[in-house]
């Protein structure tokens, strides 16, 4: 394995590990509040906070998730008051899902804690290195993006390929 892939393995691990703290770290957290709502829910309650109302599939696509899928979410979230159901200005007979008051509110409330904990954890950290970290994951995240649609045409292909 050459050197730029073993440090691609290195950070393959260190991405799963960190997505398995955080998941099993909120999970734990959610639990000890008693809170009702899915872990997944939180976001679409983010997409619909930071890019407005939207139909359901335009929310699905938004977030890459099937529609059945987000169709469940929503209910929770409507259920929970969370979002509601407006009429779409453009259609009559279709609607737009929006954040409610009480939705922004709980999304904030989870924002504070979410920052407060990473602000913790990077308490002994310098400001200078706190700042090359975001770009870092910033640089990472749009990268990823990028090729993002590339590696869904390109992988299928090879996984035939290697197993023919």
């Amino acid at each position: 394995m050459g050197h730029h892939l073993e440090l691609a393995d290195r950070l393959a691990r260190q991405l799963f590990r960190l997505i398995k703290t955080l998941e099993r770290t909120k999970a734990q957290a959610a639990a000890a509040r008693g809170e009702k709502l899915e872990r997944a829910c939180f976001g679409l309650l983010i997409e619909l906070a930071d890019r407005g109302p939207r139909r359901m599939t335009a929310l699905a696509d938004a977030v890459l998730t099937d529609p059945s899928t987000v169709s469940r979410q929503v209910a929770q979230l409507v259920d929970l008051g969370y979002v509601e159901r407006q009429p779409d200005p453009d259609d009559g007979r279709a609607s737009r899902l929006a954040a409610t008051e009480l939705g922004l509110a709980h999304l904030a409330q989870g924002r504070d804690r979410r920052n407060r904990m990473i602000d913790a954890v990077l308490a002994d950290w310098t400001t200078e290195d706190r700042e090359h970290l975001v770009r870092l994951i910033e640089r990472f995240n749009d990268d990823f993006e990028t090729h993002r649609p590339l590696m869904l045409a390109v992988e299928p292909a090879r996984t035939r390929q290697e197993t023919a």
